[in-house]
C-alpha cells in the first residue's frame, strides 16, 4: 500500500464518514463484532466536540480514527469503567469546562498498519490538548493478548513484562512508544472484551504546557531574560556612591527589558576600606551594618524599574553570628531571603562565619528558582532538593580569588545545569581591592549554562561574559526546553533516578521554610 499513496489527509469527521468508518471499526474489533458506533452515537460525539473527531485518510479512503471527549476528570477518578465515563454511552459526561481528553476510541485498518499513521493521530490530540489547556490525556488501553496469559500471569505482571519487551502486546506496545505512561490496572473496564478479560491499563499522558487558571491579570513568561551583572570592585566614598552604581547597572539591565538582574556575592566590600585599620573579623562586622539599608533600596529599586533583583550576598548579624545571606527583591515589593550554608575554610578562619540553615527554591512571576552563594555550588545535593522542588532557574552569586577557585565554581555549576535539567546563571566580581583586608584580588567570568541536549547550545553555555571585565551579560532562557527535555530528551536525568536504590532527602526541612 505504501507504494500507492497518492496523499495522506488528517480531517474532521463528518456524518458522511459514517458507511466506511461502521466497516472500518467492525474489521479493527474482530473479538467483538457489534461494538461499532451507531450513526446517532457519532452524530452525538460530533455536535457536542467537532474537534475532538477526526479521521485519517489515505488515496481519500478512510485508513483510521480518533474519537475523543473532555471530562471533569474528578468526577470520576482512577477507578471508573467505559461505561461510566461516556454517561451509558451518551458523551454527556463531555463539558468545555473539563480538565482531561480523554480517549474514546482509536484505531487504524489493518491495511494502512506499518504507515505509523496511529502517531499522527496521538500527536493530534497531544496538540488539541495543549491548545486547549487542558492537564493531559488518558484512556483505558486494552490488553488484547492477556487472555493468552491470564492463567499464569495477573495484570500487573503481565503489563511489567510488556514494558520489558519479554510479552508483545501490539496496543500496549504502541501507547508506550508515543509517550503514554500506565497509571492504573482498571478492572471490568470493558464490557465484552474477552481478548482482554475486561481489564484495561489507565494510561495517561501529561501535558507540560498546562496552566492552572488564574484570576490575577498576569501570565507566567515562558522565555526569560536574565541580566547578570560582572562588577567591578573599586572604591567607593560612602554607600550612597556604591548604590549609584548599583543603580546605574539595575536601570541597564532593565533598559533591555530583562527579568532578573544578578549581582555577585560581598559586592559591597569595598566599603570595608573605611574599617581597614580593624582586624578582618570586626571590619566585616561593620559592613553588616549597611545590609538592612542596601535591601530596602534594592527593593525600591526592583519596584521602580520593574525587575526582580537577586542582591548577590552580604554579611548579616543575627543573635550575634555572622552570616552570609542575600536577597530577593521582587518587582511586587516583596522581599525573601537565602543563606550561605556552606562556609569557606577562609571565611571561618579570618572572619568567624557560620552557614547557615535555609534552603528552599523561591516562586516569582518567571516561575520556581533557586539561589545558591558560590562554594554552594559545589554540592550537587542542594540544587537536586531544589530541582526536586520545581526550580527552573538556579542563580548562583559568587566571589573568587583565583582562576582555581573560579574553575571550581564554574565547572560544578556547568554539572548542575545537565544534572538538575535547569538553566544556571553565575555572576561574580572583577578587579582588586588594594585597601581592604583579604579581599585584595578577583578572577570572574559570568556565564549562563544549559542543559547539554539537541534544542540547547552543544557547549551547554549560553552566553559568557569576556573574563575580568567589568560589564553586564543578557540572555534568553526557554522554559518550555526544560518541559521537553523533562519529557522526551536524549537522556532524563531527573526521571532516570534509581529511586529504588538511593534517597535524598533534608534532616531539618522545617528551617528551611
Amino acid at each position: 500500500m505504501a507504494q500507492n499513496i497518492e496523499n495522506v489527509d488528517l480531517q474532521f469527521l463528518t456524518l458522511d464518514d459514517y458507511n466506511e468508518l461502521k466497516a472500518a471499526m467492525i474489521e479493527a474489533y474482530p473479538s467483538m463484532p457489534n461494538a461499532y458506533w451507531k450513526e446517532s452515537h457519532i452524530e452525538s460525539l460530533i455536535n457536542k466536540f467537532p474537534e475532538g473527531q477526526v479521521v485519517i485518510k489515505v488515496n481519500d479512503q478512510l485508513a483510521g480514527c480518533a474519537l475523543s471527549i473532555i471530562v471533569d476528570y474528578n468526577k470520576f477518578g482512577e477507578r471508573h469503567t467505559y461505561q461510566e465515563i461516556t454517561g451509558n454511552y451518551t458523551f454527556d459526561t463531555h463539558t468545555a469546562n473539563g480538565d482531561i481528553l480523554y480517549g474514546i476510541d482509536v484505531f487504524i485498518k489493518s491495511e494502512f498498519r506499518g504507515l505509523r499513521l496511529g502517531r499522527r493521530l496521538y500527536d493530534y490530540r497531544k496538540e488539541l490538548c495543549e491548545k486547549l489547556n487542558l492537564r493531559g490525556i488518558a484512556f483505558g488501553g486494552r490488553i488484547p493478548n492477556y487472555h493468552k496469559y491470564a492463567l499464569e500471569l495477573s495484570p500487573k505482571e503481565y503489563i511489567e513484562k510488556v514494558k520489558r519487551r519479554e510479552i508483545h502486546d501490539p496496543v500496549l506496545n504502541f501507547q508506550i512508544s508515543n509517550d503514554f505512561h500506565p497509571s492504573k490496572i482498571l478492572k471490568g473496564y470493558l464490557e465484552g472484551d474477552e481478548a482482554s478479560n475486561e481489564y484495561a491499563v489507565l494510561l495517561k499522558w501529561d501535558n507540560i504546557y498546562y496552566e492552572e487558571p488564574t484570576i490575577l491579570a498576569t501570565s507566567q513568561k515562558k522565555v526569560v531574560r536574565l541580566g547578570l551583572i560582572q562588577w567591578q570592585m573599586r572604591l567607593y566614598k560612602n554607600l550612597d556612591e556604591l548604590m549609584q552604581q548599583a543603580e546605574y547597572f539595575v536601570d541597564a539591565v532593565s533598559d533591555y527589558r530583562s527579568d532578573f538582574a544578578l549581582f555577585p556575592e560581598f559586592f559591597n566590600a569595598p566599603l570595608m576600606a573605611a574599617n581597614n585599620h580593624l582586624p578582618e573579623a570586626e571590619a566585616i562586622r561593620e559592613l553588616a551594618r549597611y545590609t538592612p539599608e542596601i535591601v530596602q533600596k534594592f527593593s525600591e529599586l526592583a519596584i521602580s524599574y520593574n525587575i526582580n533583583i537577586i542582591t548577590g550576598s552580604m554579611p548579616e548579624i543575627r543573635d550575634g553570628l555572622l552570616y552570609n545571606v542575600g536577597h530577593l527583591c521582587r518587582r511586587d515589593g516583596t522581599i525573601e531571603s537565602y543563606e550561605k550554608l556552606h562556609i569557606t575554610p577562609d571565611e571561618e578562619r579570618v572572619w568567624g562565619m557560620q552557614g547557615g540553615t535555609k534552603l528552599k527554591t523561591f516562586d516569582t512571576d518567571c516561575g520556581k528558582i533557586g539561589i545558591l552563594i558560590c562554594y554552594d555550588s559545589e554540592f550537587p545535593e542542594l540544587s537536586r532538593i531544589l530541582a526536586d522542588q520545581g526550580m527552573d532557574i538556579l542563580f548562583i552569586p559568587f566571589l573568587t580569588d583565583t582562576q582555581n577557585g573560579y574553575s571550581r565554581v564554574r565547572h560544578c555549576s556547568q554539572a548542575r545545569a545537565i544534572e538538575n535539567e535547569c538553566y544556571v546563571a553565575i555572576a561574580g566580581c572583577v578587579g582588586n581591592l588594594p585597601k581592604v583586608n583579604n579581599m585584595h584580588i578577583q578572577f570572574a567570568q559570568s556565564m549562563v549554562f544549559t542543559p547539554c541536549d539537541i534544542p540547547f547550545p552543544a557547549s551547554g553555555i549560553k552566553a559568557e561574559a569576556t573574563v575580568n571585565t567589568e560589564m553586564i551579560l543578557i540572555a534568553d532562557v526557554d522554559i518550555d526546553l526544560l518541559r521537553e527535555l523533562n519529557q522526551f530528551g536524549s537522556v532524563r536525568n531527573l526521571k532516570d533516578r534509581r529511586k529504588d536504590i538511593f534517597d535524598l532527602k533534608t534532616l531539618n526541612p522545617a528551617k528551611g521554610k
